[in-house]
């Protein structure tokens, strides 16, 4: 079996949609501008339409246009919010091929790096069966809030951001990158299930969130183990981890901010072995990009564009009918 696969090819049925990573790639690298994220995704329309086409997303792109992810995703998961039952199948969605990833990223670790220690490989052989019951979870919850696989395109960003060829850089991202994300992710899910009762959800992602602090307590000992008297290449492994955390921002969307939809999970970060340091800097390195009130006035105009360009053609239809009555 081949060693160090390409995200591309990652194994997929023909349910699945797969979306460039070009887009979450840039968008981590915005300035809070209204104009240069509207300039973006402006860009990216054709990419955005043709991954959507056939999929439920598409009666989002016909309704808010090419972001239709900066409208529906860019305010926290609460009881009353704008679109929730839409933004609450697009997240359950989101994380079980965050799963399906994080799963093949340690099922990755295992193969590709065969000289590393038994008790590495043990470690990851357990992430893999937690991920795969994590799998199964997430394809409970989302029939539970009516979404199924394949609704919503796929990036493989996640796995592309976080595997590296270098056995610390790789449990750097997958473990405290990839795994830290999802601390923030599950709790931030969990206080929407408890404001409105619901239990099996819950329950579900508690359950997993328990894992979750295992999977980072890994990476943080086999990223010392394996950096042990080597301090420049702890540097680098750590240098990659920072990397890994300000794509994870995606654009300040994961931030420490009062306004961000997704807070870091600091209480469950310490837990799981982050310093207080480490998760003063992930504020930092989070906090400076496009502020949720940014993405949701270039959301906006991007819709108003696009409404625009679609009435356009019918417009110049009916007046064209009316001149010739």
């Amino acid at each position: 079996m081949k060693r160090f696969i390409e995200p591309d090819e990652l194994a997929r049925d023909s349910r699945f949609i797969r979306q460039s990573n070009a887009l979450t790639t840039v968008l981590a690298t915005l300035p809070d501008d209204v104009d240069a994220v509207v300039d973006v995704f402006e860009k990216f329309t054709p990419m955005i339409r043709d991954s959507v086409r056939g999929t439920p997303s598409q009666a989002l792109y016909d309704e808010f246009g090419p972001a239709f992810s900066l409208a529906l995703l860019n305010e926290p998961i609460r009881a009353g919010a704008r679109g929730l039952k839409t933004r609450l199948k697009m997240r359950v969605h989101a994380i079980f091929v965050g799963e399906l990833q994080a799963l093949e990223g340690a099922g990755r670790s295992l193969w590709d790096f065969p000289d590393t220690p038994w008790d590495f490989k043990m470690n990851m052989a357990r992430q893999c069966w937690d991920e795969t019951r994590h799998v199964q979870i997430y394809e409970k919850l989302m029939d539970h809030v009516g979404a199924s696989a394949g609704d919503y395109p796929e990036s493989t960003f996640l796995f592309e951001c976080a595997c590296s060829d270098d056995p610390a850089m790789r449990v750097a991202g997958v473990n405290r990158g990839l795994e830290g994300l999802a601390c923030d992710v599950f709790r931030d899910l969990i206080r929407y299930a408890e404001e409105i009762g619901d239990e099996t959800m819950k329950q579900a992602v508690d359950y997993v969130l328990a894992d979750e602090l295992t999977h980072v307590r890994f990476g943080s000992e086999w990223v010392k183990a394996f950096t042990r008297d080597d301090p420049e290449h702890f540097k680098r492994t750590q240098d990659f981890r920072r990397q890994v955390d300000k794509q994870f921002s995606f654009g300040g969307s994961r931030s420490d901010r009062p306004d961000a939809p997704i807070r870091i999970a600091w209480e469950d970060r310490l837990e799981a072995g982050f310093s207080e340091e480490e998760l003063r800097e992930l504020a930092e390195i989070s906090g400076d990009g496009p502020s949720p009130e940014t993405l949701i006035e270039a959301a906006r105009v991007l819709r108003e564009r696009h409404l625009g360009e679609r009435e356009g053609p019918k417009t110049r239809a009916a007046a064209a009918a009316k001149a010739m009555a």
